[in-house]
């Protein structure tokens, strides 16, 4: 992504926030005051900590406030907030998950994509730049049973780094879709390999990235919900292995379970990765 983003990438990424995309996760329950209580106050007590413990100034601390505007103005809570935080809330509901290994859903989700049947190729242009790319696999449960009629939704970058719906260069809905899964669980879908790219450079979360010296790029990575009926939904992101980037992730989602290495299938330039999934019981 460019720097000339961030206010159309962070309201498109509230709106998706307060649409759906909490949705795949949340589970509505009403919010129980002495959890509110103790995680809130264990929030603010390391805030207050960090204080202390750096002898934080006025100047700094009304900074801090004009920051905190900025990203309420830029609507960047969902990006600072998945870059910086989710990774924890993901690790913390890992260790009582079964099932394929998952990672953050991230800011730029949208729901109602296209529906294709398995083979698939997702929604491009007719000049689609980038490699060809082949995803597939199959989606079971934990026993071994192919899972008909699981779907796949996937959605990824184009070459240049931008995502269809948070940047004004791709059309609606490119490089994005809903796969189902034909009678044996076997999925394979079309498109091109997405590109790394940084986080909006332009807007608060670039600039408190940039002024900490904190590395601001996302790897090249596929986005993946795959879920089947009665089954827990397995949130993930796929890599590439070769990325320059995959050590230093601004939002910390690499795990080596996740890393892809295509092969070519023969077929001009196009590349392949197969990669299964297994879904544990919701």
């Amino acid at each position: 992504m460019t720097t000339t983003d961030a206010g159309l990438a962070g309201s498109h990424a509230t709106e998706s926030a307060r649409q759906g995309s909490s949705n795949q996760r949340a589970s509505g329950a009403a919010a129980d005051p002495e959890r509110v209580s103790a995680v809130v106050g264990a929030a603010l007590e390391g805030i207050r900590s960090a204080i202390r413990e750096h002898r934080v100034t006025y100047s700094e601390f009304d900074a801090f406030k004009r920051w905190l505007i900025d990203v309420s103005d830029t609507g960047e809570w969902p990006l600072f907030l998945d870059v910086y935080l989710e990774y924890e809330v993901e690790r913390v509901a890992a260790e009582d998950q079964a099932g394929s290994t998952g990672t953050i859903l991230g800011p730029f989700w949208l729901d109602d994509q296209v529906r294709l049947q398995s083979p698939a190729t997702l929604p491009m242009r007719d000049d689609e730049p980038g490699t060809p790319f082949v995803l597939a696999g199959q989606v079971r449960s934990t026993d071994g049973e192919p899972l008909a009629g699981a779907t796949v939704d996937i959605w990824h970058t184009d070459d240049e780094g931008w995502y269809s719906g948070f940047a004004e260069k791709p059309p609606a809905g490119n490089l994005r879709g809903v796969v189902t899964c034909d009678d044996d669980g076997r999925f394979e879908i079309h498109t091109r390999k997405p590109a790394p790219y940084t986080i909006p450079l332009d807007g608060p979360t670039g600039k408190l990235t940039e002024t900490a010296g904190w590395s601001p790029w996302r790897p090249a990575h596929l986005h993946l919900l795959v879920s089947a009926p009665g089954r827990r939904t397995v949130t993930t992101q796929l890599f590439f292995t070769g990325d320059e980037y995959l050590d230093s992730d601004v939002a910390s989602a690499t795990k080596p379970e996740l890393i892809l290495d295509p092969r070519p299938t023969g077929n001009g330039a196009e590349i392949r990765s197969d990669y299964d999934f297994v879904l544990e019981t919701g």
